[in-house]
C-alpha cells in the first residue's frame, strides 16, 4: 500500500481508503448496496486493516450508526491503526438535516460512542447546502471547540458537488474536502477544484472511484432490484449507460498489467496528485484485496489520460440533470 499526505493537515492516509456505506446494510431504513452479513463486514475490515489500508470512512447516516458500529468493533484495542473519518449533520435517510452547533455536539458525542474512541481523526460536515456555511461563526466555533477539546483533529467538508467544494476551500479555508471522482464524472478537474486544492495546501477525498460499482464492470441492472440497494432507484436508461462505460474505458487503458476493470478505474482518481486517497465501498473481503493491489499499479500512463478524457467528452454518461451526480 503506498501512503499520500492529506493536505497540510498533518495526517497521512493509505492511498486506497474503505468506504462505510455499503456495510451500514438497509439498517434504520437508510438503503446502501443490498443487505449485509455484520461478520462477513468485519472480516473485510479486517483484510482491509491486513492489507494496509489506514483511511476508514463512514458517517451516522450509514445504516444509521451500524457502520460506525462495526469499525468500532473491528478497531477496538486497535485504535493507532485507523484514520477514522465520520460525518455529520444528517438526521434521516428522508434528507432532512440539521448544521446547529447543538445537533453537531450531540451528533459527534454519539458518534464517538458508536466507534468506541474518544476522537475521530476527521469530521466532515455531510453535505450541506452552501447557505449552511454563511452561518459562519457557529459552526467555526463547533469546529474549533470540537479540535480544541482533542474530539477531532481536523474538520472538513462531505460536499455535494465539486462546485461547493470548490467554494468551501476558497472562501471557508477548510483543509480537506471529500468529493465525487471517476472516470465517468470529471467535474473536480474540470471546474478547477483539484488545482486549487494543490494551491491551497488542501487533501482531496475521492469517493464514488467505481461509479456505484458499474466501473467494475461486473453489474447488470437485474442486480441492483434490491429494495435496500439504493442504485434499484435509478432509471434504467442510466444504469445501462454505466455499465457499457467500463467496456470503453477498459480498452483505453491497458497499461500495469494484469488488473481489473475497478483497479483501473481506482488508478485514473489516484493519477492525480492532489488526490489523498480514494474510497471504494467495499462489502467482502476479496473486494478489499482487489481494491487495495490498485495502490501498487501506479499512475495511468499520459496517454491513457488523454484517451480518457477523449472518451468522457465524445459521450454522455449522465441522461439525468446535473442532480445525477450529487
Amino acid at each position: 500500500m503506498n501512503y499520500r499526505k492529506l493536505g497540510d493537515t498533518g495526517i497521512t492516509v493509505s492511498e486506497i481508503g474503505f468506504g462505510a456505506w455499503g456495510i451500514g446494510g438497509g439498517a434504520g431504513g437508510h438503503p446502501a448496496y443490498g443487505p449485509t452479513d455484520d461478520a462477513e463486514s468485519v472480516r473485510a475490515l479486517d483484510r482491509a486493516r491486513d492489507e494496509g489500508v489506514t483511511l476508514y470512512d463512514t458517517s451516522d447516516l450509514y445504516g444509521m450508526g451500524h457502520s460506525e458500529r462495526l469499525i468500532g468493533r473491528a478497531f477496538r484495542g486497535k485504535r493507532d491503526r485507523a484514520v477514522i473519518a465520520t460525518k455529520g449533520g444528517m438526521i434521516n435517510p428522508a434528507g432532512e438535516q440539521d448544521f446547529s452547533a447543538a445537533y453537531l455536539r450531540v451528533a459527534l458525542e454519539r458518534s464517538l460512542v458508536r466507534l468506541g474512541t474518544d476522537y475521530v481523526d476527521l469530521l466532515q460536515l455531510h453535505s450541506p447546502p452552501l447557505a449552511v456555511l454563511e452561518q459562519g461563526d457557529e459552526l467555526r466555533q463547533f469546529a474549533d471547540a470540537a479540535v480544541s477539546e482533542g474530539k477531532a483533529r481536523v474538520v472538513g467538508f462531505s460536499a455535494r458537488s465539486p462546485h461547493d467544494a470548490l467554494v468551501a476551500v476558497e472562501r471557508f479555508g477548510f483543509r480537506f474536502v471529500q468529493v465525487n471522482l471517476n472516470l465517468l464524472d470529471r467535474r473536480a478537474i474540470d471546474c478547477g477544484l483539484l488545482q486549487r486544492c494543490r494551491e491551497l495546501g488542501a487533501g482531496v477525498i475521492a469517493r464514488t472511484p467505481l461509479c456505484f460499482g458499474f466501473l467494475t464492470g461486473r453489474y447488470s441492472v437485474e442486480d441492483v432490484r434490491d429494495p435496500d440497494d439504493h442504485r434499484a432507484r435509478w432509471p434504467a436508461e442510466q444504469l445501462e449507460r454505466w455499465i457499457a462505460a467500463s467496456l470503453l474505458f477498459g480498452e483505453a487503458i491497458r497499461s500495469g498489467g494484469a488488473q481489473t476493470a475497478g483497479q483501473k478505474a481506482l488508478r485514473f482518481c489516484l493519477s492525480f496528485d492532489e488526490v489523498s486517497a480514494v474510497i471504494p465501498g467495499m462489502l467482502t473481503p476479496a473486494q478489499v484485496t482487489e481494491n487495495a493491489g490498485a495502490s501498487l499499479l501506479g499512475a495511468l500512463t499520459a496517454g491513457e489520460l488523454a484517451e480518457a478524457e477523449r472518451i468522457y467528452l465524445e459521450n454522455t454518461f449522465f441522461p439525468r440533470t446535473e442532480e445525477a451526480r450529487q
